[in-house]
């Protein structure tokens, strides 16, 4: 029996509802999770030959505010391939707001790590705390700062697999009036870091800005207040901003502080200030193209081994936005860069010995991160604005994309980057959908393994009532989904096995009926029935990036035009203007 009127808005209402809420908000990339919807990469230098192994870590978010159609529709940590094909979607498996999506090793065993709280984007700061995963997706550990204390975002590296490090955002009363202040404008933000046990929570090392930096090394003013105005405790003068912290074989520290414009080390016994690199106060001669401003993502690289000089990596902004709308926005370059520089503390100079400068021009206002691989080349995040570049040691770019294509791509930011190898093995079953199309003869399996980086195959098989099971057909692994047509329909119940590249079983799925094929109406469209193997994303140079066509689009006559609906539990919908 046909549904009735009344009965077809009360269907056309639930699918409304269903499609307002982000995680069904999808664009129909894989049929097999529908649920879904990753960026897609706009690659415009394909990564060549030259590029380091391992797959690509991001957390792309947006940077307008909610609701205006713009950034990831989910933002959420991602793991891609150098082609921008899916591995692992995230998206759920962190509260509220994630960032610093990294991978690492902590008692001997691989696991990924992200800081997931609140984001506070005028202020560049986040309250959280950090979720360690395992190699099969699950939550293992939460670490938060020690000495009641908030962990801030920007932070987070394991040392030794036992201990990690972690910045703090922690504002206190203070007497501003040297630098400007007004009776009511009492309060400024005390950069700390610690250094945590993991396993314990104890706090085996703290560090504070105001005992060891004087207010007065900000480059960013009390007033007008880009850092801060200081009146109260969520609007506290940011003067030092600590970004980054890493630590030495020897039990020194490097930090990046921003708003000072300097990064600093630190000796791990005392907490004194052993040197300081570019700021007002540099203890160095600068070399060309070695100054810095609101930099980030400071770390070691190498140690001469009379000690005398050292090699660190860095991203300079050279740039500070106005996010909280408080007087103008600070370039002291042209563009952004990453730079390898070498400090000499014997001469006390500093020299650039190379710099990572980005094949578009540009200038990241907030967050980035320069990451340098083991097989020397050098991965450039270049933060908010939402692109990342691999490099040769000698600087020629291999590999460049943005995190979203098209409209999308307009304000996405990623506060870092990485690339790390990684062996992710789900928890969850293998997502299978069978899809009968009946005018072509045919049944198209699809699926999915969110996370899985061994399977090399796939094979399913038709399986009967009696136990029997008869095999289908076997497909090579080349995407996040893969697809298996048959021509043929009247298939009852089907099963997908993943294999491994000597052929070994990993998974096996769950039972699963074909169902009918999706339907979905694409206003102003053309509409054809789709086939053939499903395909990875693929990115091409232009804004708009490139990727398979996913949606299924049957060709329905209905009068002078086309009757377009969703199947909604094995019923179709019909839209509203139809009714």
């Amino acid at each position: 029996m046909s549904p009735t009127k009344t009965g077809l808005r009360s269907l056309m209402k639930l699918a409304l509802g269903l499609t307002a809420v982000p995680l069904v908000a999808a664009d129909w990339q894989y049929k097999s999770r529908p649920d879904l919807a990753p960026p897609i990469l706009n690659i415009t230098i394909p990564a060549t030959a030259d590029v380091e192994s391992g797959y690509i870590f991001i957390a792309p978010f947006a940077g307008f505010p909610e609701g205006t159609r713009h950034g990831p529709l989910q933002a959420a940590p991602y793991i891609f391939t150098d082609t921008g094909d899916l591995v692992w979607s995230g998206f759920t498996y962190f509260s509220i707001w994630a960032t610093n999506f990294q991978a690492g090793r902590y008692k001997g065993k691989d696991v990924l790590f992200s800081f997931e709280g609140s984001h506070n984007a005028a202020y560049g700061h986040g309250h959280g705390h950090t979720t360690f995963l395992d190699q099969n997706y699950n939550t293992i550990r939460e670490l938060r700062a020690g000495n009641h204390r908030l962990t801030d975002k920007h932070e987070f590296i394991i040392i030794n697999e036992k201990t990690a490090l972690i910045q703090i955002y922690h504002p206190v009363p203070y007497d501003l009036s040297p630098y400007g202040g007004s009776p009511e404008q009492q309060w400024i933000v005390d950069a700390r870091f610690q250094e945590l046990d993991i396993e314990s929570g104890e706090v085996l090392f703290e560090w504070s800005s105001l005992e060891h930096v004087d207010p007065s090394e900000a480059f960013l003013p009390l007033n007008p207040g880009q850092a801060g105005s200081g009146y109260n405790s969520s609007d506290a003068w940011d003067y030092f901003h600590i970004n980054s912290v890493d630590k030495d074989d020897q039990g020194n520290y490097l930090i990046s502080a921003r708003d000072a414009n300097a990064a600093y080390k630190i000796d791990g016994r005392t907490s004194e200030i052993l040197w300081q690199l570019s700021g007002k106060s540099t203890d160095f001669k600068l070399g060309e193209g070695v100054e810095f401003a609101f930099q980030h993502h400071a770390r070691y690289l190498s140690r001469s081994e009379d000690g005398k000089k050292e090699v660190i990596s860095v991203y300079d902004n050279s740039a500070h936005g106005t996010e909280n709308g408080r007087g103008g926005e600070v370039h002291f370059n042209a563009t952004s860069a990453g730079k390898i520089i070498e400090v000499d503390t014997e001469n006390w100079t500093a020299t650039l010995v190379q710099g990572f400068y980005p094949p578009d021009d540009l200038l990241s206002k907030s967050q980035g991160s320069t990451q340098v691989q083991p097989n020397g080349n050098v991965l450039v995040n270049w933060g908010s604005e939402g692109a990342i570049t691999e490099y040769k040691p000698n600087g020629e770019p291999i590999f460049h994309f943005y995190m979203d294509s098209g409209s999308l791509g307009e304000g996405v930011e990623n506060y870092r980057g990485f690339r790390y190898n990684w062996t992710g093995i789900p928890h969850e079953a293998p997502a299978v959908v069978a899809l009968n199309d009946d005018d072509e003869g045919q049944t198209s399996i699809y699926v999915s393994w969110n996370g899985d980086t061994e399977t090399k195959h796939w094979r399913f098989y038709e399986i009967y009532a009696s136990g029997k099971r008869e095999l289908l057909g076997t497909v090579a692994r080349k995407s996040f989904e893969t697809v298996l047509t048959v021509d043929r329909t009247g298939i009852k119940n089907i099963q997908a096995v993943a294999l491994g590249v000597q052929g070994e079983k990993l998974v096996t799925s769950s039972v699963v009926k074909p169902d009918v094929l999706i339907q979905e109406y694409k206003s102003g469209q053309s509409v054809k029935s789709s086939k053939g193997n499903s395909k990875s994303s693929k990115s091409s140079k232009g804004s708009s990036g490139s990727s398979s066509e996913s949606s299924t689009k049957i060709e329905k006559p209905c009068g002078g035009g086309f009757m377009g609906w969703l199947m909604f539990k094995g019923q179709k919908i019909i839209r509203p203007e139809d009714l």
